[in-house]
């Protein structure tokens, strides 16, 4: 085969073969007849255009972060989500308190549950609804908060930073929310009221197996203002935490060689702790007794509904009762006088293999019906975790090792980092919702089971109607 170019065009002559004829006369045949290929086009590579880099550009582009002196606030600003805040407090709290915070009871199963039931939340969002200037604050027991947080009842709180419940309380009054202090915080009623006056405090109480002492907790905490009194009821016995008992964190106290030693790790910590006063029960401080015999009085085996009866007729404010998870008890305490329930399983600190607060909470605010306060306890680490439990009938939620990570982590300016964490993890998902205030989340926003469940819920709830596009409602 032979082949020449002519312009573009290439052109193949075909093959010849020779023919026999008779005689001496011979014929030139073509195997192929003339064929012309098409015009090979040879791509031209890109040429990038360069040019010297321009000092204004680089200044924009290589803006570095200001270094930052104070240890505290530069481990705080690197925490951006809860989590963080928690891995900032394991590197700076002894081992054995970071324990007591993170730990729970048992197999630690319930603790699992109540986060994995928040993971598993499907949300529903809508579009084309102005989510500017969003309004995160609600009412709960007649007052007006700024985001749907409550500041749990903790124990030893001063354990984890000498500041104490003191801290928690001073951001509390700054944000407009909540703080409750327990009966075995490390601070009293009084100092509550001396570094908050203005909050909106609350106490917790377990009622012991001591009268006078019960009239005691409920008359101090009434004295120092105190607005709402929470009644703790999954407490009668004490839960088997056993982080605590093998790190020697048990009443009275025994400490092992080894925690011991992980706390000489932390000279901060310690000279903080001995620099300030002792760590105890502080509202039971005058109560003979050793630390034991006090945590003999506190737990009270024989806890029943005619306990409640007692405090309604004796406590003129709101009563909440936590520890709420069967229906029917939460039906009941209605009945006789609370003002509403704090669904918890105590973060999974008490009776293990219980449900996860969020997969009842449907079930309690059907109980208690719509006009009760309902809040929700045990697993809220995220902003989101709060949108999920008031799409489910909470009016409210509880916040106990979130703020204790802050405290840990950097104390009063810890506890503010968790705040300012969750609200704008609160306030980014109700925008994202499609949703500008509060009180329009609704459950077709969300749903603990199934994509198609939620499907189903938020199609039976918007059929399709006929409208003029120009008098199309967005609520």
């Amino acid at each position: 085969m032979v082949s020449f170019q002519c312009s573009t065009t290439r052109y193949v002559l075909p093959s010849l073969r020779k023919k026999k004829k008779k005689g001496l006369e011979m014929e030139m045949i073509p195997e192929n007849p003339v064929s012309e290929e098409k015009p090979v086009r040879v791509p031209v590579p890109a040429v990038t255009k360069r040019q010297l880099p321009r000092l204004a550009e680089l200044n924009e582009l290589l803006q570095f972060r200001a270094p930052t002196l104070d240890p505290v606030k530069r481990r705080l600003e690197s925490a951006l989500n809860i989590p963080d805040l928690r891995s900032v407090a394991k590197r700076t709290t002894p081992r054995a308190v970071f324990d007591y915070v993170d730990g729970a009871a048992d197999a630690e199963i319930t603790a699992r549950r109540n986060r994995a039931a928040f993971k598993n939340v499907v949300f529903m969002p809508e579009g084309l609804r102005s989510v500017a200037n969003p309004d995160l604050s609600t009412v709960l027991l007649g007052n007006k908060i700024g985001v749907p947080l409550v500041f749990a009842p903790t124990g030893y709180t001063r354990m984890m930073h000498h500041a104490g419940e003191v801290a928690v309380a001073r951001v509390a009054q700054r944000h407009g929310l909540p703080y409750t202090l327990s009966t075995v915080g490390t601070s009293t009623v009084e100092d509550i009221q001396e570094a908050a006056p203005e909050g909106n405090n609350w106490f917790q109480l377990y009622l012991t197996n001591n009268d006078a002492l019960n009239n005691e907790l409920v008359d101090r905490a009434l004295a120092a203002g105190c607005t709402t009194l929470v009644l703790t009821i999954d407490t009668s016995v004490a839960g088997m935490r056993l982080k605590d008992v093998r790190n020697g964190l048990t009443i009275p106290p025994s400490l092992t060689v080894q925690t011991f030693l992980d706390m000489s790790r932390f000279p901060y910590w310690w000279i903080n702790k001995l620099t300030t006063p002792g760590i105890g029960f502080a509202s039971l401080r005058d109560f003979p007794g050793s630390s034991a015999d006090v945590a003999n009085v506190l737990f009270e085996p024989g806890l029943n509904f005619e306990h409640l009866v007692w405090l309604r007729r004796k406590w003129p404010h709101n009563i909440l009762v936590k520890g709420v998870l069967n229906p029917a008890d939460a039906a009941r305490v209605m009945e006789l006088g609370a003002d509403g329930v704090v669904v918890s399983n105590h973060g999974g600190r008490q009776l293990d293999r219980t449900p996860a607060t969020l997969d009842v909470l449907p079930s309690i605010r059907k109980a208690v019906g719509p006009d009760a306060t309902v809040i929700l306890d045990s697993g809220v680490t995220h902003g989101q975790d709060v949108v999920a439990a008031i799409a489910l009938g909470a009016n409210a939620v509880m916040i106990g090792r979130a703020y204790l990570y802050g405290l840990m982590a950097g104390g009063e300016r810890g506890v503010e980092r968790t705040v300012e964490i969750l609200k704008s993890e609160y306030r980014r998902g109700l925008q994202l919702l499609g949703l500008n205030e509060t009180h329009k989340i609704h459950p077709r926003h969300v749903s603990n089971g199934s994509l198609p469940e939620l499907a189903r819920q938020t199609l039976a709830e918007h059929e399709p109607q006929s409208v003029n596009a120009r008098q199309l409602e967005v609520s």
